[in-house]
């Protein structure tokens, strides 16, 4: 059996989730998950990432969606600024759990690490709605702030999309939809964090880390059959897109990750396509880690790296 890196912090993690097993993914433990109190839901991510921190502006708001009202966060380190970029984000969760909330540590730390305004996106859910709900949302939510910074008291020039996971996946949609039909502003970077790209096959790094890893490969059967995607149509597997044309792009992956694979060929797939490409595969951690950086603190380094490199990507694009 192949021995992998696996970092102390990160395997003191493995060792707790392991003594401590949750149950599998299923329509029966989402209907739960959806009716637990808000309060103890922060309580429980609690446990998993850093807190939000100071920030000049935190902000609640809504706009109109395709299917009702969608949520937005915005995450400010100040609370006035000139002209700039805006980072639309997509919090993570197989699309199927995830929120603004849950990710708000996250959001708040792209926001510090990139001084940019960071606007969280609270997209449709399956399996109440599946597939392409999620990416409606996104998309909409996306156009909607593109047009609309007035209305949060700023000046935007260009967008920064980023997610994370499932959110990954929406990034690169997203950025696709806005090549083919472009939003009020232009995109300067794209910021998928282990996406998966290419839902049409499984690749060698879901057998290497099917189990024991965080996220095991049965969850992502559960979060494919939940989302109901058409695996063969570029917006359920966007590496089936064309990539030409696309903004600098930035993929992440996990040493330890089942996607770590899918985010190497979506890579390839840009750089074959001639788009300017970065990738970085942080070593002997796993999926998630973004947001775990309570549970796991080698990550807050981590992020910070991460963090660097997209400052430097959107100062080049500027």
């Amino acid at each position: 059996m192949t021995e992998h890196f696996v970092r102390p912090d990160v395997q003191a993690h493995l060792d707790v989730l392991k003594a401590n097993p949750r149950p599998r993914m299923s329509d029966e433990l989402i209907a739960m998950m959806r009716n637990i109190p808000k309060e103890m839901a922060a309580e429980m991510f609690a446990q998993l990432d850093l807190p939000v921190g100071e920030l000049g502006e935190i902000r609640d708001l809504t706009m109109p969606g395709p299917a009702g009202d969608i949520a937005l966060r915005l995450f400010d380190p100040r609370k006035q600024r000139g002209p700039g970029p805006v980072v639309v984000f997509y919090h993570g969760g197989g699309f199927v759990a995830g929120s603004i909330d849950t990710h708000a540590g996250l959001a708040a730390e792209i926001a510090r690490g990139l001084d940019l305004p960071v606007v969280s996106v609270e997209y449709r859910l399956a399996p109440e709605h599946p597939w392409p709900a999620g990416l409606d949302d996104a998309e909409a939510a996306t156009r909607w702030v593109a047009e609309n910074g007035a209305v949060l008291g700023r000046e935007f020039t260009s967008l920064v999309l980023c997610g994370d996971s499932a959110g990954a996946t929406l990034t690169i949609v997203t950025t696709l939809a806005l090549r083919e039909r472009p939003a009020a502003l232009p995109v300067l970077l794209q910021w998928p964090i282990y996406p998966k790209a290419d839902a049409t096959k499984a690749y060698l790094s879901e057998e290497m880390f099917a189990n024991g890893f965080a996220l095991d490969c049965a969850d992502i059967e559960y979060f494919g059959k939940a989302y109901a995607s058409d695996p063969l149509h570029w917006r359920g597997s966007p590496i089936l897109a064309d990539q030409a044309g696309l903004p600098p792009t930035f993929v992440v992956s996990a040493g330890l990750d089942p996607l770590r694979d899918n985010g190497r060929a979506y890579a390839a797939k840009c750089i074959e396509a001639g788009v300017n490409v970065t990738y970085r595969e942080m070593q002997g951690t796993i999926h998630g880690f973004a947001s775990y950086r309570k549970a796991i603190p080698s990550a807050q380094a981590d992020l910070v790296e991460l963090l660097a490199i997209a400052k430097a990507m959107i100062a080049d694009a500027v």
